[in-house]
Protein backbone atom coordinates (compact mmCIF):
# COMPACT_ATOMS: atom_id res chain seq x y z
CA UNK A 1 0.00 0.00 0.00
CA UNK A 2 1.23 3.59 -0.52
CA UNK A 3 2.16 5.86 1.35
CA UNK A 4 1.75 10.12 1.43
CA UNK A 5 5.33 11.29 0.93
CA UNK A 6 4.35 14.59 2.49
CA UNK A 7 2.66 13.15 5.54
CA UNK A 8 3.48 9.80 5.58
CA UNK A 9 -0.11 8.79 6.47
CA UNK A 10 -1.05 5.27 5.32
CA UNK A 11 -3.00 2.25 6.04
CA UNK A 12 -4.34 1.92 9.51
CA UNK A 13 -5.04 -1.41 11.08
CA UNK A 14 -7.67 -2.64 13.40
CA UNK A 15 -10.39 -4.75 14.47
CA UNK A 16 -14.19 -4.74 13.42
CA UNK A 17 -16.66 -5.93 15.87
CA UNK A 18 -20.11 -7.27 14.21
CA UNK A 19 -23.25 -7.10 16.06
CA UNK A 20 -23.06 -10.61 18.02
CA UNK A 21 -19.54 -8.79 18.89
CA UNK A 22 -17.33 -11.68 16.48
CA UNK A 23 -13.94 -9.86 16.01
CA UNK A 24 -12.19 -9.85 13.03
CA UNK A 25 -9.41 -7.81 11.62
CA UNK A 26 -9.69 -5.18 8.76
CA UNK A 27 -7.97 -2.08 7.30
CA UNK A 28 -8.91 1.19 6.54
CA UNK A 29 -6.74 2.66 3.72
CA UNK A 30 -5.42 6.08 3.21
CA UNK A 31 -7.09 8.11 -0.05
CA UNK A 32 -3.64 8.14 -1.80
CA UNK A 33 -3.12 9.42 -5.58
CA UNK A 34 -0.28 9.03 -7.89
CA UNK A 35 0.07 12.86 -8.54
CA UNK A 36 2.71 14.77 -11.46
CA UNK A 37 4.26 17.48 -8.96
CA UNK A 38 6.56 20.29 -9.54
CA UNK A 39 10.11 20.13 -8.11
CA UNK A 40 12.33 22.92 -6.66
CA UNK A 41 14.82 23.37 -9.71
CA UNK A 42 11.45 23.66 -12.07
CA UNK A 43 11.21 19.61 -13.48
CA UNK A 44 8.26 17.34 -12.11
CA UNK A 45 8.08 14.32 -9.99
CA UNK A 46 5.63 11.55 -9.97
CA UNK A 47 4.89 11.30 -6.61
CA UNK A 48 1.86 9.33 -4.20
CA UNK A 49 0.06 12.14 -2.11
CA UNK A 50 -3.05 11.95 -0.25
CA UNK A 51 -5.90 13.66 -0.94
CA UNK A 52 -5.74 15.96 2.18
CA UNK A 53 -2.45 16.96 1.60
CA UNK A 54 -3.43 17.72 -2.40
CA UNK A 55 -6.48 19.85 -0.82
CA UNK A 56 -4.79 21.50 1.79
CA UNK A 57 -2.01 23.49 -1.39
CA UNK A 58 0.50 21.52 0.54
CA UNK A 59 2.03 20.38 -3.06
CA UNK A 60 2.01 22.11 -6.39
CA UNK A 61 0.65 19.91 -9.24
CA UNK A 62 2.57 20.25 -12.60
Amino acid sequence: MAKCAICEKGAHFGIKVSHSHRRSNRMWKSNVKSVRVLTDNGGTKKVYVCTSCLRSGLVERA
